[in-house]
């Protein structure tokens, strides 16, 4: 029976991106999985750690350079050495690092070691204190990673280009469930009677954190300059920026037509409901939301970033936009509250493509990998 370790600063992040695959690994392959990250579940209402033998809670930090690393540094190598494990998937940054210095030090030489990088912290645009801090150590690190795998094509060329790893694979994302979000029947009126929202109203949607790096405001402001009152804005998500948006939106004369709709598990019904799904973000790696929009065959707004751009092609499922741009914004949901003629071209374009980063794909890709590091 091979042991595999699946390492993450926090258990949500395993929770959110790794079960499909830990799942496949258990079932299929018979392997003993173990995880080792921060225990964070208790703040993180719905999510259950699942497909695992064993748990080690190491109480990791995300900033590199914070003292507290150190003690999960030592935790992980005695864990390391204790279980004699054949791979260890690292993930996030600091867990990515420290679990590969510890591996290392360990000195087993037919352990390997996988990391996904699900966004490097360095990207186009990014502040130069990313490039001199995280591009350092990732170039550095990836020379004791067996495989590395990236989920956007901006990550995979830098990788392919630059970094040491014994081998570089691109993955689509995680995968999204396309059959859930595709073929979901909803009683659009009822629906959003339940979110106090009318029903002939245009409903613009955002699903994420409220957060800087998540840019709602700007949406905000956008609708506010279509200077239309039948225009609605609901946010799926929670965050720290909630009182600033409900101050801005009631600064902007949104306040009876701005909606928190909070953590949600029907998703998929909210945006079936919706008539555009607006994704203004300034930082991803390929996101989920904005895969599950399409899915859903909404046409979409998101900043023209990496990631986004994998996804989405300007004129075609949508419009692509500098995320600070409200004009561009507020331009691009005008156009498609005016002429819903062009929304089915949108929806058909956005159903195709997502094909590509369905759970099947990704979970068949992943396969592949394992099926090699495992011989």
């Amino acid at each position: 029976m091979k042991k595999i370790l699946f390492t993450a600063t926090v258990q949500s992040h395993i929770c959110l991106f790794h079960l499909h695959v830990m799942k496949m690994l258990k079932e299929k392959y018979g392997c003993e999985i173990h995880v080792a990250a921060r225990d964070n579940l208790m703040e993180k209402k719905g999510l259950k750690l699942e497909y695992y033998d064993k748990a080690f809670s190491i109480p990791f930090t995300r900033s590199p350079i914070s003292k507290n690393n150190i003690k999960a540094y030592k935790m992980l190598k005695n864990l390391i050495k204790e279980n004699d494990y054949d791979v260890i998937h690292c993930n996030t940054p600091v867990g990515g690092i420290l679990s590969r210095m510890a591996a290392k030090s360990v000195g087993k030489k037919d352990l390997k070691v996988i990391y996904t990088a699900h966004g490097f912290h360095f990207f186009k645009g990014a502040p130069k204190k990313n490039w001199v801090l995280f591009y350092t150590l990732e170039k550095y690190f990836s020379k004791f990673t067996d495989v590395l795998i990236t989920i956007n094509k901006e990550d995979y060329n830098i990788a392919k280009q630059k970094f040491k790893a014994k081998k570089i694979e691109y993955v689509p994302g995680i995968g999204v469930d396309i059959p859930k979000f595709r073929d979901v029947s909803v009683d659009i009126a009822e629906k959003r009677k339940e979110l106090g929202i009318p029903k002939d109203a245009f409903l613009v949607l955002s699903v994420g954190e409220m957060s800087i790096r998540k840019n709602q405001e700007v949406v905000i402001k956008a609708i506010s300059k279509t200077k239309k009152d039948d225009i609605y804005y609901v946010i799926c998500g929670v965050g720290a920026l909630e009182e600033y948006l409900k101050e801005l939106a009631k600064k902007e004369g949104l306040e009876d037509r701005f909606i928190l709709g909070g953590h949600r598990r029907d998703i998929q019904e909210i945006c079936k409901m919706a008539d555009v799904f607006v994704f203004p973000s300034l930082q991803e790696g390929l996101p989920v939301a904005l895969m599950e929009a399409m899915a859903s065959g909404l046409p979409v707004i998101a900043s023209d970033i990496r990631g986004n751009v994998d996804l989405i092609e300007d004129g075609k499922g949508g419009f692509l936009v500098n995320p600070y741009d409200v004009d561009r914004i507020c331009d691009k949901i005008n156009f498609i509250y005016n002429d819903k003629s062009m929304n089915e071209s949108f929806r058909e374009f956005n159903e195709e493509k997502i094909k590509n980063f369905g759970k099947d794909v990704v979970l068949s890709k992943m396969e592949e990998i394992y099926k090699e590091v495992l011989k």
